[in-house]
C-alpha cells in the first residue's frame, strides 16, 4: 500500500537539528517583521480600490505615469486576472469622496493608449475600520491559541497542551514572516488562511498525540523517544496522504483561483507544509523535552468507598 512505513523512523534523533532549524526560521521571521513589517491590504490600512477593464492589453507603465502626473503618485497599479484588467489602489483621502475619486481616476486612466477604461468595481475602507479589523484579527488568533491550550490540557496532558500551542505559535509566526519577507499583501483573506492553518496544524497534532497516548498504554517500551518515534511512524501514512490531497486542491486555487485568493492560497500552501513539520518536530519534541512519561498517560485509579470491606468478604 502507498505510504506505508514498515520500519520505525527515528524522528527524535533529529530533535536538535529541528530545534535549530525552527529557531532560525522564527528569528528570521521576527527580524523581517521588525524591519520590514507587513504589507497590509486596504482591509487594514483603509483606502480606495478601483478595478477597471480595457478592450486590449493595458500598459501599466503608461497608466502609472498618467496617474502620477495627475496627483495620484501613491497609486499602486497592477494587473488583475488578465492583461486587460487593472487594479488601482489608493491611500485614504479625507477631503475627497470615494465616488468623486473614482471618477477622477477613471478619467485619467482613459487617456492612455490602452483605450477607454470601463469601471468594474470600487471599494472603500475607512482608516478607523481598517485599524479595528487589524486589532480584532490579532485578538482572534490570541483567543484561538488560548482556547486550544485549555482544550488540549483537558483532553490530554499539560505537556501536550504546551507543545501544541508552541507548534501553533511556531506555524503562525513563520507563515506571517513569509509574507513579510516576500512582501506579499496581507489582507483579510490571508488572515482567514492563517486561522485555517492553526486548525489544520492542530488537527494533525491531535492525531499524533492521540497515538502517542495510546502507545504509552499499549507498548511495553521504557524509552519515551522510541514510543514517540513509533507513534509518528504509524501516523505518517495518514499525515502524508492528507497533506498531499490538500496541497493538490490548494495548487488549483493558487494557479487558477485568480488574484483575489492568491494570498489565501499562498498562506495555506505554506501552512500545510510548516504545520505538518511542526506536528512532528515541534509539538512532539516539546512534549519530550518537557518530560512526558508513561505515568502521565495512565489514568488515576479512584478507589470506591468500602472496597476494602468488599475484598474481605
Amino acid at each position: 500500500m502507498w505510504f506505508r512505513f514498515k520500519n520505525t523512523i527515528n524522528f527524535m534523533s533529529q530533535a536538535k537539528l529541528a530545534i535549530f532549524f525552527s529557531a532560525v526560521m522564527i528569528l528570521g521571521s521576527i527580524a523581517s517583521l521588525s524591519i520590514n513589517g507587513l504589507k497590509f491590504g486596504l482591509d487594514f490600512t483603509g483606502g480606495t480600490l478601483i478595478e477597471v477593464g480595457y478592450d486590449k492589453a493595458a500598459d501599466l507603465t503608461e497608466i502609472r505615469g498618467q496617474l502620477d502626473a495627475n496627483g495620484f503618485g501613491d497609486a499602486v497599479v497592477q494587473h488583475f486576472g488578465t492583461s486587460s484588467d487593472v487594479l488601482i489602489r489608493l491611500a485614504p483621502r479625507n477631503d475627497v469622496k470615494p465616488e468623486t475619486l473614482s471618477n477622477q481616476v477613471l478619467e485619467v486612466v482613459s487617456t492612455t493608449s490602452s483605450g477607454e477604461a470601463e469601471m468594474r468595481r470600487i471599494e472603500f475602507v475607512g482608516p478607523s475600520v481598517g485599524e479595528e479589523l487589524k486589532e480584532q484579527g490579532g485578538l482572534a488568533m490570541l483567543v484561538a491559541l488560548i482556547c486550544i491550550l485549555i482544550y488540549v490540557a483537558f483532553r490530554f496532558e499539560w505537556r501536550f497542551a504546551l507543545g501544541s500551542v508552541l507548534a501553533l505559535a511556531h506555524d503562525v509566526t513563520i507563515t506571517v514572516g513569509l509574507f513579510s519577507i516576500l512582501g506579499i499583501e496581507f489582507d483579510l483573506t490571508v488572515l482567514a488562511a492563517v486561522l485555517a492553518v492553526i486548525g489544520y496544524s492542530l488537527n494533525d497534532t491531535i492525531v499524533v498525540f492521540d497515538r502517542i497516548r495510546e502507545n504509552f498504554r499499549k507498548l511495553r517500551i521504557d524509552d519515551v523517544s522510541e514510543i514517540i518515534n513509533e507513534s509518528l511512524t504509524q501516523t505518517l501514512s495518514r499525515t502524508t496522504i492528507t497533506s498531499l490531497t490538500t496541497v493538490l486542491v490548494l495548487l488549483a486555487l493558487f494557479f487558477k483561483g485568480g488574484a483575489l485568493i492568491h494570498g489565501f492560497a499562498t498562506a495555506l500552501l505554506f501552512g500545510v507544509f510548516i504545520g505538518t513539520y511542526s506536528s512532528i518536530f515541534v509539538a512532539s519534541v516539546a512534549a519530550l523535552k518537557l518530560g512526558i512519561s508513561r505515568e502521565d498517560m495512565i489514568p488515576t485509579v479512584i478507589e470506591k468507598e468500602g472496597a476494602d470491606q468488599d475484598a474481605l468478604m
